[in-house]
């Protein structure tokens, strides 16, 4: 069995890795909707925007290598959803089956228990079986199933949430 792998939080130092992790799911997988691979500054801005509003940013390291890659952002921004996170989990080609996918989503569960958050959400194509398999394993349960919202690949794509119910903030305010 392959040693637990090593999640810390991520340095700007991480930023060229988690970009390449990043572009590579973007120009070969549905795992996100988007089409252009991102730049440099973009992932800096990108990690700046979670780091100023207090949201976690992960990864997963190997030899001193970065070998995935995780977060936890806003789900809406309207005040209500204050305790509800969206996670984001990307992992290296190469170092895909290793069981870091589930390391860096039980390092973001801890993350969102830190954070208060009464839920956390993962948004997930409806064709990756193994992502859906594996939040199914960590406790996410299905809540929505959304036909065809997203075109890529010339074919429309379905939408999976899944959600964790959490603890939460033991006194809930609203601003």
């Amino acid at each position: 069995m392959a040693p637990h792998p090593f999640i810390r939080p991520a340095t700007e130092q991480d930023l060229p890795a988690i970009l390449d992790i990043y572009n590579e799911v973007l120009l070969n997988t549905t795992a996100a909707y988007v089409f252009e691979p991102h730049t440099l500054e973009m992932r800096q801005r990108w990690f700046q925007e979670l780091k100023s509003a207090g949201w976690p940013v992960i990864v997963s390291e190997e030899n001193g290598v970065v070998t995935g890659f995780g977060n936890i952002a806003t789900f809406r921004n309207k005040p209500g959803y204050r305790y509800t996170g969206e996670h984001t989990l990307h992992v290296h080609a190469d170092h895909r089956g290793k069981g870091i996918g589930r390391a860096l989503l039980q390092a973001l569960i801890a993350e969102a228990h830190r954070c208060e958050l009464r839920t956390l959400v993962g948004a997930i194509d409806s064709e990756n079986a193994i992502s859906l398999r594996l939040h199914a394993e960590c406790g996410f349960v299905e809540t929505a199933r959304m036909p065809q919202v997203a075109w890529k690949f010339g074919r429309w794509l379905d939408l999976v949430l899944m959600q964790l119910l959490l603890p939460g903030p033991k006194t809930p305010f609203a601003p």
